[in-house]
């Protein structure tokens, strides 16, 4: 019998033990673990009843990630299942920490389960673009009835016990954190009570119910807005459909049929990547991992403005007191207002309490004063885009903060090095770049500057995780990862208009691809002025950037969604863009003044100018060593430019469509649209030359 599954006997009750460390998975000596297990407690006379427990920190997790990818060997989850559930002694699971995908699956074949109050359920197949397998989508609803069942899978989100015990998914739920005595005393109570063998599927009162009613239709109205572009969700409502429209059995083979189809998408490679690769992209090539931390117990922000108060929100809400500081009390007092605000109306949607909307306020202690920095552990200025304000900042930082204390700046574009010239301590000196709306967005790209040290480097790496944030580590360029990339495709699609095309083609040629909005969208949301004051900064520079029609909208005020005129035209409390003609004969003038005459441009000329300029951009960016890995520019594209998860991040998506297919139309544009954004990266040219991919680097 596989060592990781064991068999035990307590009074009357046989006990099947997994451990499995670190959560248990489902994988191959798992499952014949199990099923011998179950074997030995079926042949056991002295067993009335069989209990289903994990070791360590979590009931069974979900599907062992080593062998993604791999054969399934037998034999599989579902056969392990019905079996459980074929047995003909009760068998009860015990749940806590998570009981997830497979792991779910596994106690719903169970005939009683028991869950700990600090456990959590879930079926997240649909984030890795697929649908539970084995049997969630047929028993789940002959528990919950259709809408719990469709909330839960569509969504893959976790519920927690009690609200499992409500929706009928568990019989029963404990305080305390043994969940073997929890199970030992309720399969007690099952031997006791002589409680019959109750398989999931034969119950259909929850199916009955909701057989014939509307939910389903409902659900996929719901979802082609919610989950707009996405394959697996959709089948998910099919697949629980099929529990109300067929027998098990035959639910149980459509199922399979929907889960293969999911298989087969290209969405499942996109969002097992990014699974993946979320994960990897903590673990910094050249970083050990045993690389000292420090302690951050406080935190001073400059600046309470837009992002310096969503700053500060990601510190205090896990408990982190912060200095909040501005030069005017009259500008402090507005960024203080302003954060209590938005956790009032957290409140009132019921995502926090009132209680922790004062807790997390009490945390915030506005300054005006940079004295009140002297002993904090970490300071990020969050102030506006000019090198000789920030450098201003960090000299008296030097000066105040103490030995030790990492500076950072949330610069989007500016040379770290040079601000960290400003001090004496440029080892302290790091980037943090928040993402707008800062409270909200995941991602957070951490800027090494050539000095940075490798404690400060892994630091702003471990604080990334406390917030809950998902750290990138970068190199300093001209806009990082993100932006400098960004820009390629920004000045593309403002070319592409000059040339003919309109603003509201260009973004939905990208919004038809996945994102959740296009280049002047964004712009808008952003602030027309904020690319406006960075192309006069670089103008000032000595840099070589062109004329534009979006400089035109900044001059005459429209600066996006916040004067409700951008490129677009904005409704009072409504941010969805309308077209403007105003804007429209703008172009035409800036056209006839540049002596433009406008042609027609195809979506496909489209799609290739912004997406291959960004991919021959993130070429040069893997060959400069700013980005370690293709996955680091794949996860910083995903969380903090809405790149469509499903498609993996454009270096991941640059291998869907094809290296060399990028890289020939990457020569081509050089040849014909011209500039030296369009001169092939050295690394695609050579990908493309050995018929090898961004993945295999």
């Amino acid at each position: 019998m596989s060592e990781v599954v064991k068999y035990s006997r307590e009074g009357e009750i046989g006990v099947i033990t997994v451990n499995y460390p670190p959560v248990n998975a489902l994988s191959h000596a798992v499952r014949s673990g199990l099923m011998s297990a179950l074997s030995q407690g079926q042949s056991d006379d002295a067993a009335k009843a069989l209990l289903l427990v994990c070791d360590g920190r979590t009931f069974v997790a979900g599907a062992d990630i080593r062998e993604f990818g791999k054969p399934m060997q037998e034999p599989g989850l579902a056969a392990v299942i019905d079996a459980v559930e074929s047995s003909d002694k009760p068998v009860v699971a015990a749940i806590h920490g998570t009981a997830l995908g497979g792991g779910l699956e596994l106690a719903l074949g169970c005939h009683y389960r028991v869950a700990l109050a600090s456990a959590k359920v879930g079926l997240p197949e649909v984030k890795l673009g697929l649908l539970p397998g084995a049997g969630g989508t047929q028993r789940l609803p002959r528990l919950t009835g259709a809408r719990k069942a469709l909330e839960m899978i569509t969504t893959g989100d976790f519920v927690s016990a009690g609200d499992a015990l409500t929706a009928g998914i568990v019989d029963a739920v404990e305080l305390g954190n043994d969940a073997r005595a929890v199970g030992l005393a309720f399969a007690g109570e099952v031997v006791a009570d002589n409680l019959p063998v109750r398989r999931v599927r034969d119950l259909n009162d929850q199916l009955a119910a909701d057989k014939g009613s509307d939910v389903f239709e409902q659900f996929r109205a719901g979802l082609t807005k919610k989950a707009r572009g996405l394959f697996s969700p959709f089948k998910c409502v099919d697949a629980v459909e099929a529990a109300f429209t067929l027998s098990f059995a035959d639910g149980m083979k459509r199922e399979r049929e929907l889960f293969m189809e999911c298989m087969d998408s290209p969405q499942r490679a996109g969002l097992v990547h990014a699974f993946f690769a979320e994960r990897e992209v903590s673990k910094v090539p050249g970083l050990p991992a045993d690389t000292p931390v420090r302690d951050i117990n406080s935190v001073g922000i400059v600046g309470a403005g837009t992002m310096g108060g969503g700053i500060a929100m990601n510190f205090v809400n896990v408990g982190i007191p912060v200095y909040l500081l501005e030069v005017k009390q009259e500008a402090l007092d507005k960024g203080v207002a302003i954060i209590r605000k938005n956790y009032e109306n957290s409140a009132k949607k019921g995502r926090i309490t009132q209680d922790q909307v004062e807790e997390r306020m009490a945390l915030i202690r506005p300054t005006l004063a940079y004295t009140d920095f002297s002993d904090v552990d970490l300071v990020i200025e969050a102030v506006f885009e000019n090198m000789a304000v920030k450098k201003e900042i960090f000299g008296q930082l030097d000066k105040v903060c103490k030995p030790g204390a990492i500076l950072a700046s949330n610069t989007s574009t500016l040379d770290i090095d040079e601000i960290a010239s400003a001090t004496q301590r440029p080892e302290d000196v790091v980037g943090m770049h928040f993402f707008s709306p800062a409270n909200v967005m995941k991602l957070l790209e951490n800027v090494r500057g050539s000095k940075t040290s490798d404690e400060v480097k892994a630091s702003v790496m471990a604080m990334a995780k406390r917030i809950k944030k998902v750290g990138v580590l970068v190199g300093n360029c001209y806009g990082f990862v993100g932006n400098r990339m960004l820009h390629q495709r920004g000045a593309e699609a403002t070319a592409l208009v000059n040339e003919g095309a309109t603003p509201q083609q260009v973004d939905k040629v990208l919004t038809d691809l996945g994102f959740p909005m296009g280049q002047f969208a964004m712009s808008d949301l952003a602030g027309i002025d904020i690319g406006y004051s960075i192309r006069k900064e670089r103008r000032k520079n000595g840099e070589d950037i062109p004329a534009s029609w979006l400089d035109k909208l900044a001059e005459q005020g429209r600066l996006g969604q916040k004067t409700q005129a951008g490129v677009y035209k904005y409704e009072e409390g409504n941010r969805k863009p309308i077209p403007d003609p105003d804007v429209d004969a703008l172009i035409a003038e800036f056209r006839k003044e540049q002596g433009i005459t406008p042609r027609e441009i195809t979506d496909q000329e489209i799609l290739e100018r912004c997406m291959y300029v960004m991919v021959n951009e993130g070429a040069k960016i893997l060959e400069e060593g700013v980005a370690a890995r293709p996955l680091d520019i794949d996860i910083t594209w995903i969380y903090g430019y809405g790149f469509p998860a499903y498609r993996g991040g454009p270096m991941f998506w640059a291998d869907q469509v094809g290296v060399k297919t990028i890289y020939d139309t990457v020569k081509r544009f050089h040849d014909t649209v011209g500039g030296k954004q369009w001169k092939p990266a050295a690394l695609l040219e050579r990908l493309a030359a050995d018929g090898k991919t961004f993945g295999e680097l």
